[in-house]
């Protein structure tokens, strides 16, 4: 038995690079809606399907970071769970952190992928090597980005485009092997 997914060679061989993925939170990692308890605790939606793509490109020693505009205990507790150890936090002006990143990991632009769903990703989309945004990105950054997920954000957009890393760099036959095995 093989795997059925597919990609576009010149989107293959865009992600082969890719050393780092960066991600934004509020409508990629999540739907992008803000719930609130009554006792004004942030709620946050996060999709397995997101999570089991990041464990397999951490699987595949690729490294993983969050940079977003917001912050929250349920977001910091799922970035523990999925053992993501780059995040920034509270920062709308994201490129001059993700710039701090490239260096402190020795990477440049050439070698990171960035899913971004609003014009606070714009900058990082601009200079990633694979610029990606989910189907309910806004305009902009679905007219910026190289793959545009068929999964809105929240609902397996992070996880299509950890298919496609994967699976351009080799690693995706052997984790579908590995799971139809088990």
């Amino acid at each position: 038995m093989s795997p059925s997914l597919q990609f576009p060679a010149p989107l293959l061989l865009r992600a082969q690079p890719v050393r780092l993925v960066i991600l934004d939170v509020d409508g990629v990692l999540t739907d992008g809606g803000l719930y609130f308890s009554e006792q004004g605790e942030s709620l946050k939606r996060f999709s397995v399907l997101d999570g089991q793509g990041i464990k397999m490109l951490q699987h595949a020693g690729i490294a993983l970071a969050v940079i977003t505009g917001r912050d929250s205990a349920a977001l910091r507790t799922r970035l523990s769970a999925l053992k993501i150890k780059h995040a920034v936090f509270g920062t709308e002006d994201k490129l001059p952190a993700a710039n701090k990143l490239l260096s402190e990991l020795g990477l440049n632009w050439g070698q990171v992928a960035v899913m971004g769903d609003d014009w606070p990703d714009l900058p990082l989309l601009h200079r990633a090597q694979l610029a990606s945004t989910p189907a309910n990105g806004h305009h902009e950054n679905r007219a910026l980005a190289h793959f545009t997920s068929s999964n809105q954000g929240g609902s397996g957009a992070v996880r299509e485009l950890c298919d496609l890393i994967a699976c351009a760099q080799g690693h995706y036959a052997k984790f579908f092997e590995a799971a139809v095995q088990a």
